[in-house]
């Protein structure tokens, strides 16, 4: 803060944190160290730069005033960051009870007798706030970081896939096998089911040749509806 008699200004550097295309705003407060009105005005050499509100004003006794100076969007930055342009503060006492309107430029007019106060603020570019670094999950803060946790997760996946890989050639083998199994047992019935028609025929000459004959049933007719039983048995099994 300024040791000026009249205001104390703070800070004494307007510093901006520097972005291209981007407005940045940099706030000024005035404190008036007297029991009178002091009348403050500020001037840069670049006016078309910044812009400054208010410019000009009244602080109460005892009492603060807040400025705020705002510097345009720049389209490049300058070299090394360095920035040549300048403030000026101006103060001086006033009537009780002045206001805004009341400050002229007469006011601050040295030749006119008026004593005036003046304090020079320079303008400071500083890097923009960067963003924390992202600390990932599990890891320790200053730790050094883990070149192999890629590769085991690499490996890892690779494990999976070639699991999931050989699941599934298993579970295409045992569909193979179960539909040659259907295959197998469906041939082996439709050739019992033919068996049977065959026996039932014959049974059925036999049948018609002991009636002729008026005879009874032979033995022969005997075995063969036992055979015809026990293959119907089989089928259903089936």
């Amino acid at each position: 803060m300024s040791t000026g008699e009249l205001l104390g200004i703070e800070p004494l550097e307007l510093k901006f944190p520097f972005e291209l295309r981007k407005q940045i705003a940099c706030p000024l407060q005035l404190l008036n160290k007297t029991d009178n009105y002091v009348a403050f005005k500020v001037k840069t050499t670049n006016p078309k730069k910044y812009c400054v509100r208010p410019n000009t004003g009244v602080v109460l006794p005892r009492s603060t005033c807040d400025v705020v100076v705002t510097m345009q969007a720049q389209k490049e930055a300058p070299p090394d960051m360095q920035c040549r342009d300048k403030f000026l503060l101006q103060c001086v006492k006033a009537n009780d009870g002045a206001t805004a309107k009341d400050v002229t430029a007469e006011m601050f007019n040295k030749e006119a007798g008026h004593v005036v106060e003046e304090c020079k603020l320079r303008v400071v570019y500083v890097s923009p706030p960067q963003p924390p670094s992202p600390v990932r999950e599990g890891s320790e803060e200053g730790s050094p970081p883990r070149g192999s946790d890629n590769g085991h997760a690499n490996a890892a996946e690779f494990a999976a896939a070639a699991r999931a890989f050989s699941e599934g050639l298993e579970a295409q083998d045992k569909s193979n096998e179960a539909r040659a199994l259907i295959s197998k047992l469906t041939a082996e019935k439709n050739s019992a089911v033919q068996q049977n028609n065959k026996l039932r025929q014959e049974l059925e000459l036999l049948k018609r040749a002991s009636s002729k004959s008026g005879g009874g049933v032979s033995f022969m007719v005997v075995i063969l509806i036992g055979l015809l039983g026990i293959i119907m048995g089989y089928i259903m099994k089936k």
